[in-house]
């Protein structure tokens, strides 16, 4: 059986917020059929008011292309500006 990977991804919004429940909302919804599983998130504090939102994936490792396809769905959602992998970490055997 293959062993799971905790992805963490950063999510740049598009615009200042301190509330990111409907971008999170977003991203639940575009994952809801993948086999990607939204963890928890929290807010990042980055520049001068500026946040960011550190989301943590739970998604099987032997994934073929890793988190790209995560990544594209989630620069698809319109309030994100850009996204960054913050780490990839295997859990499990």
């Amino acid at each position: 059986m293959a062993g799971k990977v905790i992805a963490v991804i950063r999510i740049y919004p598009k615009e200042l917020t301190e509330n990111f429940e409907p971008i999170v909302n977003k991203v639940q919804n575009v994952i809801k059929n993948s086999v990607y599983e939204l963890m928890k998130w929290e807010a990042i504090d980055i520049a001068f008011g500026y946040k960011a939102l550190d989301i943590y994936f739970l998604m099987p490792e032997d994934i073929e292309r890793g988190t790209e396809e995560l990544e594209e769905l989630i620069k698809g959602i319109d309030d994100v500006d850009n996204i960054d992998v913050v780490y990839v970490t295997r859990i499990g055997a």
